[in-house]
């Protein structure tokens, strides 16, 4: 990038989950991860749970294998720029992007993630619907603790980790600002999203969040994925065992998510997706964020 070139940028939601979205097409531009901590910042940069940068699978190293079937790779960094290997909320908002640039036309498509390809639904309004895959899971024992209260969590892995813990009352969660100490460490080596989970209601749960990298959000796809498998599980529902496909209403600080598992163990996740915003990095700002 050289000092005079303008790098295009939006900014979109999926309950509120907010995220920078960068096109790079051709995979031309090299994004560390201070420039990306830099963009995330709310208060000396756009500000965002995390950054999308839109890259053709084709020319991304990470995503060649996953060319013929998906277009397009969702190359996702957490608000401090480490990577991640997926984000549910995130693909709906791609998905939505890519609907919103005429990249694609409304309907079924593919999406290259670390985690593998995701098959979306995206409508020309609305919500959008995301095959997130099978959950895995684990028998690790695992416990999470927050001021003197300590409680079991069950550990599921949606593409990425995730402890569900089920409390009494969301505030037991604390401020969340730093990550919530559990144990054993060695169960998630790379660090974990951990959901702590209260009951609404037959179907119903509401969650609160710490993800890796950004602190707590005001929603987590996968999370809500995790915590909808847990909460089956718990109440005894096997989707894979009863031939009968379940459903759980997830509430979340920026709204709800619909999360079904169905009888082959596929977790499709339902929930908006917004374009709100875009425009052009100052080319000093965008210069000195690269630097």
């Amino acid at each position: 990038m050289t000092s005079t070139q303008r790098l295009p940028f939006l900014k979109g939601h999926g309950t509120e989950n907010d995220f920078v979205i960068v096109p790079d097409p051709d995979g031309r531009l090299d994004l560390p991860a201070t420039a990306v901590a830099r963009i995330c910042d709310r208060r000396a940069g756009l500000g965002g749970d995390g950054l999308l940068r839109v890259v053709r699978s084709a020319v991304h190293p990470e995503a060649r294998a996953q060319a013929d079937e998906a277009e397009w790779f969702m190359d996702y960094r957490n608000g401090d720029g480490s990577i991640a290997e997926m984000c549910g909320n995130g693909v709906r908002v791609f998905a939505r992007y890519l609907l919103h640039a005429g990249l694609v036309e409304a309907g079924d498509l593919a999406i290259a993630t670390r985690a593998g390809v995701r098959r979306v639904h995206v409508a020309k309004t609305g919500d959008v619907t995301v095959s997130m895959g099978r959950a895995e899971l684990r028998e690790e024992s695992v416990v999470v603790s927050v001021d003197g209260r300590s409680w079991p969590a069950r550990n599921v892995n949606m593409g990425n980790p995730h402890a569900v813990a089920f409390v009494d009352d969301l505030a037991h969660a604390g401020d969340l600002l730093a990550v919530p100490p559990f144990s054993p460490a060695s169960v998630y080596p790379d660090g974990v999203n951990i959901e702590f989970v209260v009951d609404r209601g037959p179907g119903r749960v509401a969650m609160r969040v710490h993800e890796r990298g950004s602190g707590e959000t005001r929603s987590c796809g996968t999370g809500a994925c995790a915590v909808a498998v847990a909460a089956a599980r718990r109440d005894g529902v096997d989707p894979t065992e009863t031939g009968t496909p379940v459903t759980y209403t997830v509430d979340v600080l920026g709204g709800s998510l619909s999360i079904t598992e169905l009888p082959d163990g596929t977790v499709e996740m339902t929930g908006p997706a917004e374009i709100v915003a875009e425009g052009t990095f100052t080319p000093a700002w965008m210069g000195a964020a690269l630097a």
